[in-house]
Formats: C-alpha cells, structure tokens, sequence
C-alpha cells in the first residue's frame, strides 16, 4: 500500500517538476571581447597589483590589474558594444603574432598605422587624446638642453624601442650614433638617466609624463618640418583584417568619443599615474 501512496505522489509532483524546470530560462552570456595590451607604456597602460574602480583584471597574470589610456578606450568601446572586456599582457613583439593566431581579438597598446603593419593586420581610426608627435627626452644636465631641430643632434647617442617607430626615425637625425633598441620604453628613459644615452626618441604624451615625474629629465620638442617624418595616421586599434565586422564596430564605437572626452580620460589617466608613484 504504501508502494502505491508513493507512486500516486511522485506522478503529482512530477509534471510541477518538468514543467517548472523547463520553463527556467537563462539569459544568453554577452560576448568577449579579448584585447593583447603591452602593459608597459605609461601612460598609455601599466599593471597594478591591486584593484580599483578603474582598472581590469589581466587573463594572463593572475593577481595584476591593466590601467591606462589604453585601457579606458577598450573598456568604452566593449562598453558600448555590449562586450566584455578581457585584457591579455602581451609583449610589444609578440601583439601582432597574437592577433594572426587568432589568441586576441584586437590590440589596443598604442599601436600606430604603419605602412608595414597595415601588410598584416587592419587598423580603426585613431584614438589617441591628440594627434601623436615624436620627441627626443635627454637629460636635464646634459649637452642637448638647448636642441631645437633634428640637426641639434648630430653627433648624439639616441635609443629607440625595439620593433617600433620610436626606433625606426632614430636614422632621420643627421649624424647621429644611433644605439642598439631597447625592449621597453623604461629601459630607454634608465639609459637616459644613467648617461648611457644622450637621447631617447618618445611619444610627445609619453614624454610629458616622465618630464613631469623626473626632474632629471627634459623633453625637446620641435615645431614644423624641423622634427620627425612620422608616417602614419596615430594610435589606432588592430583587428584582424578579414574581421571587418569588428572593424566598423571599433570604428562607429570611437565616434561616440569626441576629443574633450579622450583628453579628460589621459588627464584622469595621468592623475591616477601620478598618485600611484608618491
């Protein structure tokens, strides 16, 4: 008897059961969007090692957290996509091989045009708070304080970043003793400090920052035709060329970034940078 009671009950509780089961929906995940960002570039990007209201956890380095420029752009553009953000720490020479292997979506690490980067991957419109000029820093006691034009460095020790623009203008300086790269723009500004450099060439934003935080250092700028010969339309995002659809999203996403907003995010950017350093 007790069998049946049993049995009589499991057939009542069993359609609530399936139905009530079946009727439970999930709301679809929102896709990711996967950027390769070098990390190593303030204040285009650095990482943190603890977290903030601004920053984003790296994928790929458990326990550290991606800030900068860089960073704000990718985190506006998924933001507006309706993606979610996964930043990867990438070193500068292997972003482009992550983006053909198809490991990244997209690399937003203040990557410029150029004509031969153009041969392996399509890049958005620029993003950059302003138009990207290159600069020479030396050191503030040295013998190139007073250089205005490209001639004023002829004879100078200058370093480049290693697979980069930065490395590659070095050869318009007339004279110049142009040095072995560097992987990394903080070993080119430790040369430079240390005097085993006159001269490092540099992003005018990049520059800015470390004039700023060093008093040992003095960023020489130039006016007109007596500067570099750049090449390029700016820092812009990669994808990979047969992603289009990406592209144009990228591409309608930064329209919706005028240019007052992009400079308020660097003057937050470099704030937040500052205060990280005292």
């Amino acid at each position: 008897m007790k069998k049946y009671i049993v049995f009589i009950l499991l057939l009542m509780i069993w359609p609530v059961f399936f139905f009530s089961h079946k009727e439970e929906k999930h709301e679809p995940s929102k896709p990711v969007l996967v950027v390769g960002v070098e990390c190593d570039y303030v204040p285009n990007s650095w990482e943190e090692a603890e977290a903030s209201e601004s920053n984003i956890p790296i994928a790929n380095h458990a326990g550290y957290y991606a800030e900068g420029y860089d960073v704000q752009i990718a985190k506006l553009i998924a933001n507006q996509l309706d993606f979610v953000l996964e930043v990867r720490k990438i070193d500068w020479n292997d972003l482009l091989p992550s983006l053909e292997n198809g490991d990244i979506d997209a690399i937003f690490s203040s990557m410029l045009d150029t004509e031969e980067r153009r041969k392996v991957a399509a890049f958005s419109e620029p993003y950059e708070a302003r138009k990207t000029e290159y600069a020479v820093i030396v050191h503030s006691e040295g013998n190139y304080i007073t250089a205005k034009t490209l001639k004023d460095f002829s004879g100078a020790r200058i370093v480049g970043e290693k697979g980069t623009k930065l490395d590659d203008v070095i050869e318009q300086i007339p004279g110049v003793l142009h040095l072995y790269p560097l992987d990394t723009v903080p070993k080119m500004i430790d040369f430079v400090i240390r005097g085993e450099a006159d001269g490092a060439v540099i992003d005018t934003d990049t520059g800015h920052f470390y004039e700023l935080t060093n008093k040992n250092l003095t960023l020489i700028e130039f006016q007109g035709d007596d500067g570099f010969n750049l090449g390029f339309r700016g820092v812009c995002a990669g994808v990979r060329k047969d992603n289009t659809e990406l592209l144009h999203k990228i591409n309608v996403a930064l329209t919706n970034i005028d240019y007052s907003e992009r400079q308020r995010i660097m003057d937050s950017v470099n704030t937040r940078m500052v205060t990280n350093l005292h």
